[in-house]
């Protein structure tokens, strides 16, 4: 009985495929059962999806997650973080949570200039990188990925203002009241 050399590759093929298929973090679907993510907190849950723990910050009272990667998270209340740029979180944040990626983000806006921008994504590369992307509407903005690896404390508003910063840069020194001076002899 002769083997036929195409229904031999065929089912390699068909092996390899189902061997590769099984070992891909199953789209990080959660069909990893959420009883597996159930005693745990969103800071432990962002690393099993590749994701820093620290993009959340440290104001998180609950969250839920549902089994197609929608989660809702909530804050004591709105908050802002200082990261490379001033990072405003609502005290309601949503989106679709994947491995390696949060898409369709709402609730979390960067300052850049004068502007507050939502932002609509945040991920990062596959395998693990030093970088992470935050996409702001078109605009694509690469940071470092450190500054996201601890939980931030919030602070309830943003320190100063466009006008105090202004005072500042026109205000007259202090009065000296004595100069000391060098004898030189």
């Amino acid at each position: 009985m002769a083997i036929n050399p195409k229904s031999h590759l065929a089912l390699t093929l068909f092996c390899v495929i189902f061997v590769f298929s099984n070992s891909i973090p199953l789209s990080f679907s959660l069909s990893l059962s959420l009883r597996d993510f159930e005693n745990l907190t969103v800071y432990e849950i962002l690393p099993k999806f590749g994701l820093p723990s620290g993009l959340l910050p440290s104001s998180v009272k609950s969250y839920s997650l549902s089994s197609d990667g929608r989660f809702v998270v909530f804050l004591e209340s709105p908050c802002y973080v200082q990261f490379d740029y001033l990072v405003w979180y609502d005290d309601t944040i949503t989106g679709q949570l994947n491995y390696g990626s949060i898409t369709d983000l709402e609730g979390i806006q960067v300052k850049r200039f004068f502007l507050w921008l939502s932002v609509d994504e945040i991920r990062v590369d596959l395998p693990p990188a030093d970088s992470i992307y935050f996409q702001v509407g078109f605009i694509n903005k690469k940071l470092d990925i450190d500054q996201f690896k601890t939980v931030h404390s919030c602070r309830d508003s943003v320190k100063g203002s466009c006008l105090g910063s202004l005072k500042r840069v026109f205000e007259l020194p202090a009065p000296v009241e004595e100069i000391p001076m060098l004898l030189t002899e």
